[in-house]
């Protein structure tokens, strides 16, 4: 299992939706949010899915943990695909207010919607909010392999990740991958 998606044994379910085992809509849509109230009850069928198509509404949508590769407070779920393995695959990403994420870059091109808030994004090895532009709901963003980036929010912000797989994040500083943090 690619590192990215490594998750604690805490949480067996999302874990493995997280890395994307083949985790069906309902195993994803029994996920419930840590630290935010669960939305009302979705419908039982929890979307549809079979071998022709996918369909997720946002009554479906239940939040794990977010990858150990990203700052401590995000939320995640897999919509479809596995980013460790080669193909497509879809990521929905929760940010509190006020996350950031270093400069880093991805080994394939990535494509970024912002579903709801603002995502700011700025490109180069250093953080810097002056150079950051604002991607309110709506936007889209591209980055190809390799490009340098950064990521802020100040408010609730909802991207979703689209790419293809396998997936990683490499920080420019190695300080900054939260995987290198060390427990006291």
């Amino acid at each position: 299992m690619n590192a990215l998606f490594a998750l604690p044994a805490r949480a067996a379910l999302a874990a493995a939706c997280l890395a994307l085992a083949a985790c069906t809509p309902t195993q994803q849509a029994q996920r419930t949010p840590a630290a935010r109230p669960a939305p009302s009850p979705a419908p039982a069928a929890h979307g549809s899915h079979d071998a022709d198509h996918l369909m997720v509404t946002p009554a479906d949508v239940r939040w794990s943990p977010g990858p150990p590769s990203l700052p401590p407070g995000a939320r995640a779920m897999a919509v479809e695909g596995n980013p460790a393995e080669a193909g497509p695959f879809t990521l929905r990403l929760w940010f509190p207010a006020g996350y950031r994420i270093a400069p880093h870059s991805h080994p394939a091109v990535e494509h970024i919607t912002v579903i709801s808030g603002t995502f700011y994004m700025g490109l180069g090895e250093t953080f810097d909010r002056a150079a950051m532009r604002a991607l309110p709901a709506g936007s889209f963003a591209m980055m190809n392999t390799g490009t340098r980036h950064f990521a802020r929010t100040d408010e609730e912000t909802v991207v979703q990740l689209h790419g293809m797989g396998p997936w990683g994040i490499t920080y420019v500083n190695p300080a900054d991958d939260p995987r290198n943090a060390t427990s006291d």
